[in-house]
């Protein structure tokens, strides 16, 4: 039966490839690559981003992201939290305190994003930027080029248990983390494309849209 359900996700996705969803995807990874040659206040202004999407919807983070801009580079903490609070997120004073703590790891972006593997980057991030989990960081080096990482966020896990792949973890812990993504990275090589392409078609599967 679980197989049944495997082949079900296999042809739907491999359905999207052949669609005009394709171009879709292909247009947002050329982005995310060009993204990942820019500088560290970019860079830095895409990190804050993925800290505002944690436990948060990841359209309205997007919407904030556009508003603040600059802002996460000079605003104060105060300011920043304020900003946060009148645009509509949940956290907006624990999420001004963690980007204005991480501006002093700003420099330090340009350093590890092509500098370090997936995996490596990704563990820097987890360790030295607070609000950064496994799947913000994962996120983060999707969107500036990586494509070897999978973001399991709640989307991905209601799709696979859906279609009877897991079972929902009741905490995500880092061996369940990597668990689910060996099995999503098990799912990319059987359709021919890479975790940051699996991502952005299950996510259309689940959602009908193509973010970032």
């Amino acid at each position: 039966m679980a197989e049944e359900f495997l082949e079900r996700l296999l042809s739907r996705v491999e359905e999207l490839k052949r669609s005009s969803v394709k171009a879709l995807v292909d247009s947002r990874l050329r982005g995310f690559r060009e993204l990942g040659l820019k500088g560290s206040d970019e860079l830095f202004k895409e990190l804050c981003f993925c800290i505002l999407t944690a436990n948060f919807d990841a359209e309205k983070s997007v919407r904030i992201q556009e508003e603040v801009d600059e802002g996460f580079l000079s605003l104060s903490e105060e300011e920043l939290a304020e900003t946060l609070r009148r645009l509509g997120h949940r956290y907006p004073r624990k999420r001004a305190e963690y980007i204005v703590e991480a501006r002093k790891l700003k420099d330090s972006l340009n350093k590890i994003v092509g500098s370090l593997d997936g995996e490596s980057a990704r563990e820097w991030l987890v360790k030295n930027v607070r609000g950064i989990g496994y799947k913000e960081a994962s996120h983060f080096l999707r969107n500036v080029g990586y494509t070897d990482l999978a973001i399991i966020d709640y989307h991905i896990l209601d799709l696979l248990v859906k279609h009877r792949l897991i079972e929902k973890p009741r905490t995500m812990t880092r061996r369940r983390y990597l668990e689910i993504e060996s099995l999503l990275k098990r799912l990319a090589d059987r359709l021919n494309v890479n975790l940051a392409e699996l991502d952005l078609y299950l996510w259309y599967l689940e959602t009908g849209k193509i973010l970032k």
